[in-house]
């Protein structure tokens, strides 16, 4: 069986509930290993891949989590798509704990993470002025409307490294440039994802607002964490709709990204560059 479809779940979602593994697949990538296995099964009968980005246990830090790896493993399976989903804290005071948020643009504080497959021997300029893949994004927003979920149809998430939270400074400065949420996690692999020509789109599950509101020191961990659940629980019927409106046959937004990306003389390309990257390369050579 091929799963084109490939859900990535972030801090709270480490294992889908209606999810029926079929079998469990161990990959080790020229870039080290996944987070985890890959878990390959079906979600509302549809055939799903799932990923727990910060590994079993939540063990896996931000900054450590091998986000190469990660998208790698998952496109030597033949992976089209990826629905990720991901805890933010909120920077609007419209976007309340509980409410789910479709990303549409990324703002970059990282400093930490590799972040692009092509290095060593290979250079490639991917397009990324539109990080999210419109057709999974839309899937997202008719799924929530469908389940009468509250959730923004679009937001920019600042990414920052982590894994401390922002200062009060910080968290003022993010506001005054525009961003919406802010998280640990999605950017890097938004950024691989469009140079694998994987679709991607994340569905952001807001749990608290972050330190630049009046009212964030009165709010308590159980706050936090009974937020969070009832999130997750959100997102688990999101994705059991969400999943039957993908069509693997469609026109998806980042299929041909490296067609005009590669600047490297591809005759000059060494075959060790070849290999570490056939999943992705693959069709070019």
């Amino acid at each position: 069986m091929t799963y084109a479809l490939a859900i990535i779940g972030g801090s709270g979602l480490y294992q889908m509930d209606d999810f029926q593994l079929e079998e469990s697949k161990d990959i080790t990538t020229p870039f080290g290993k996944p987070s985890g296995p890959l878990m390959c099964g079906k979600l509302a009968g549809v055939p799903v891949v799932f990923l727990a980005r910060h590994g079993e246990g939540h063990l896996i830090n931000p900054s450590q989590i091998n986000f190469r790896a990660n998208i790698w493993a998952l496109k030597s399976i033949g992976v089209q798509a990826i629905l990720s989903v991901s805890a933010v804290g909120s920077l609007r005071g419209e976007i309340e704990p509980g409410h789910m948020v479709m990303i549409d643009q990324f703002i970059d504080r990282t400093k930490a993470r590799p972040s692009t497959f092509f290095e060593n021997g290979i250079v490639a300029h991917v397009g990324f002025a539109h990080p999210i893949s419109a057709l999974l994004k839309n899937i997202l927003i008719e799924s929530c409307d469908e389940l009468g979920i509250t959730n923004h149809k679009k937001g920019t998430y600042v990414c920052m490294e982590g894994p401390q939270f922002s200062t009060e400074a910080e968290s003022h400065w993010y506001r005054s440039m525009g961003a919406d949420v802010i998280g640990m996690t999605n950017l890097q692999e938004a950024k691989l994802a469009r140079e694998a020509e994987i679709d991607y789109a994340t569905l952001a599950l807001s749990t608290d607002y972050d330190c630049w509101h009046p009212e964030h020191d009165s709010v308590t961990t159980d706050q936090i964490i009974q937020t969070l659940t009832q999130n997750i629980s959100n997102a688990q019927k999101i994705l059991a709709v969400a999943v039957k409106k993908y069509d693997r046959n469609a026109d998806h937004d980042a299929k041909d990204a490296l067609k005009n990306a590669i600047l490297s003389n591809k005759k000059m390309i060494s075959n060790e560059v070849k290999e570490r990257l056939k999943p992705i390369l693959a069709k070019y050579f």
